[in-house]
């Protein structure tokens, strides 16, 4: 499997943003782990590929090179390590799924690696139940 993060990975589409980021939605669900807030979503057609959102405050970081930095770190820490996620049938996998970056500053790439890392192993072990009733 070539270790690439295309355009069919990303997710662009603004209603599918917009339901992901609904306050008050059974559909969307969260999680904490520093430094970030994941948001994930079921779909009852999923994607060949989960659908990904990468985001940084504007508020936190004033710059757009330092906000660009951190972004690009996400995604080439995701990148290395989206492999275990794929090995997941379609169904049972997040379709859609954003990080929030909430640190206050900017991390070294080991650190937002090892989350990474994490955040995809939790995504992995979500409950059976969880993942079945979800966009029905």
């Amino acid at each position: 499997m070539k270790q690439t993060f295309g355009k069919n990975e990303r997710l662009c589409s603004p209603t599918l943003i917009g339901r992901l980021f609904q306050r008050g939605s059974a559909d969307v669900h969260t999680f904490y782990l520093f430094p970030f807030r994941v948001l994930y979503m079921y779909d009852t057609t999923p994607p060949l590929f989960p659908q990904l959102l990468f985001s940084v405050s504007k508020r936190q970081f004033k710059k757009a090179v330092d906000r660009n930095q951190v972004k690009r770190r996400c995604r080439e820490a995701y990148r290395l390590n989206k492999a275990a996620l794929l090995a997941l049938p379609p169904e049972s996998r997040p379709s859609y799924i954003a990080f929030l970056y909430i640190a206050k500053e900017i991390s070294t790439f080991d650190v937002i690696e090892s989350s990474m890392k994490q955040s995809v192993n939790r995504l992995l072990k979500l409950p059976p139940a969880l993942r079945k009733n979800q966009g029905q």
